[in-house]
């Protein structure tokens, strides 16, 4: 969160989805205003997390399309501009969830 938050995401809501969810422990959804911010905030996540040694399973998605699917196994992190964010509402979709942190 602090990787995305250091990129200027907006709206970064941590969910706790152990309850609920069988393919991930957490979910980290936030918003970039823009493709560039966008793809910022993707990179600056993927290298501090190299830097842990924490390498991704998967990426889904493109810049272009509005959201981007980082994959770290037990946590998923979701990119969002603000219009697909609007549209999925994954915040809704997984309401059961916990709510662990959520920086507006």
């Amino acid at each position: 969160m602090e990787a995305a938050s250091d990129k200027k995401a907006v709206d970064i809501v941590l969910l706790d989805t152990r309850g609920i969810c069988s393919f991930a422990d957490y979910f980290v959804i936030c918003s970039g205003d823009s493709n560039k911010q966008i793809e910022a905030i993707r990179d600056e996540v993927g290298h501090v997390l190299k830097r842990k040694g924490i390498l991704p399973h998967h990426y889904e998605g493109t810049v272009d399309s509005g959201w981007l699917l980082l994959d770290f196994s037990d946590v998923i992190v979701h990119i969002f501009a603000p219009d697909e964010r609007e549209q999925y509402q994954l915040d809704k979709l997984w309401s059961q969830a916990i709510p662990v942190v959520r920086i507006q």
